[in-house]
């Protein structure tokens, strides 16, 4: 459905995947130097240690959760976000099962734009 504009909305919550274990990451926008994505996380989320050459801010919409951010562990409860600077180490610990984590994440490319 559409408005006269033709913008077309959708919902964070809505086609939600079914995960036994790992991150479904769903590209939602992209424009210029930024990038949103949705991230649902099964409860046994994947083990990654990540080092993004981007900026990440994240949020956790729904579920709880446990990140590993350069030696420090974060609790996260619905509406808890963080801001990863670029080339931070960091992993998801834990992530609940029911309900199952939601997040949204903004990765802001400083080298573009």
């Amino acid at each position: 459905m559409s408005d006269s504009n033709g913008i077309i909305p959708d919902n964070l919550f809505a086609a939600l995947p079914t995960l036994r274990e790992g991150e479904a990451f769903e590209e939602i926008l992209r424009c210029h130097n930024v990038r949103l994505e949705r991230i649902v996380s099964s409860h046994r989320p994947d083990p990654t240690l990540y080092d993004q050459a981007e900026d990440e801010w994240v949020c956790l919409l729904q579920g709880k959760a446990e990140l590993w951010v350069a030696g420090q562990t974060i609790h996260l409860e619905p509406g808890a976000h963080c801001f990863i600077p670029a080339h931070t180490p960091h992993r998801v610990v834990r992530t609940s099962a029911e309900p199952p984590c939601i997040w949204l994440a903004v990765h802001i490319d400083r080298g573009s734009g």
